[in-house]
C-alpha cells in the first residue's frame, strides 16, 4: 500500500512539472496577459476566470508563468492566479446535474420510505388486531376451561356420591341376602323333619 501511494505522489509530481500542462485561471479574477514575465511588460490580452490554459514554463525570478490560452495566444500571467481546480463555470453544470440527480434519488427514497412506513403501519395495525383477537380468544377459552373444570368437579362429586350410594346399596343387598340365608338355614331344619329321627320313633 505505501508503494502505491508513493507511486501516485511521484506521478503527480511528474505531471505538475511537465511542460504545457493544463491548468485553470482562478474563479475569482479577471487577469491580463503580459508580453513578458512581469507587470511592466505590455498587456497583450486577458483571460477569464475558469478558462483553460496550458502552462509552458515558469519564471523563477518574477513569479510569472508563460501560458497559452484557449485562443492560442501565448503570454505571461501572475503564477498566483493559476489553479489546479476546474473553474466554477465548468463545474457548475455538472454540479447542478448531480444535484438534480441527487434530489431525484432523495425524492424517490423519501417516497419509498413513506410507502414503506405506511405499509409497516398497516402491517402493525393488522398484527395488533390479530394479537387482540388472539387475546380475546384466549380469554374466552380460559373462561370455557374454567367452566368445564367446574362442571368436571361437580360431575366427579356426583359420581363419588353415586358410587357411595351404590356401595351402600350392595352392602345392604348383601346383608339382606346373608340374613335371609342365615334365617333359611335356621328354619329349614325345623320345617323339614329328619327322616332318621322319624325312623327312631
Amino acid at each position: 500500500m505505501p508503494k502505491v501511494i508513493f507511486l501516485l505522489l511521484a506521478l503527480l509530481c511528474l505531471l505538475s512539472n511537465a511542460s504545457a500542462a493544463t491548468r485553470y485561471v482562478s474563479d475569482n479574477l479577471y487577469t491580463y496577459i503580459h508580453s513578458g514575465p512581469g507587470t511592466k511588460y505590455k498587456i497583450i490580452g486577458s483571460v477569464n476566470a475558469g478558462e483553460h490554459i496550458n502552462v509552458i514554463k515558469k519564471n523563477a525570478d518574477s513569479d510569472f508563468t508563460l501560458i497559452k490560452d484557449s485562443k492560442g495566444r501565448s503570454g505571461w500571467i501572475n503564477s498566483k492566479y493559476i489553479s489546479n481546480t476546474i473553474g466554477l463555470k465548468e463545474r457548475l453544470p455538472k454540479l447542478e446535474a448531480e444535484l438534480a440527480k441527487l434530489n431525484l434519488q432523495l425524492s424517490q427514497a423519501s417516497d419509498k420510505a413513506n410507502n414503506d412506513k405506511a405499509s409497516l403501519e398497516k402491517n402493525l395495525k393488522a398484527r395488533n388486531n390479530q394479537v387482540l383477537n388472539l387475546q380475546n380468544t384466549t380469554a374466552a377459552l380460559k373462561e370455557q376451561l374454567q367452566e368445564v373444570q367446574a362442571l368436571n368437579r361437580d360431575l366427579n362429586a356426583k359420581l363419588d356420591t353415586k358410587k357411595n350410594d351404590l356401595l351402600m346399596r350392595w352392602f345392604t343387598y348383601g346383608g339382606m341376602v346373608a340374613g335371609a340365608g342365615l334365617l333359611l338355614g335356621l328354619l329349614l331344619p325345623i320345617l323339614i323333619p329328619n327322616r332318621r329321627t322319624k325312623k327312631r320313633w
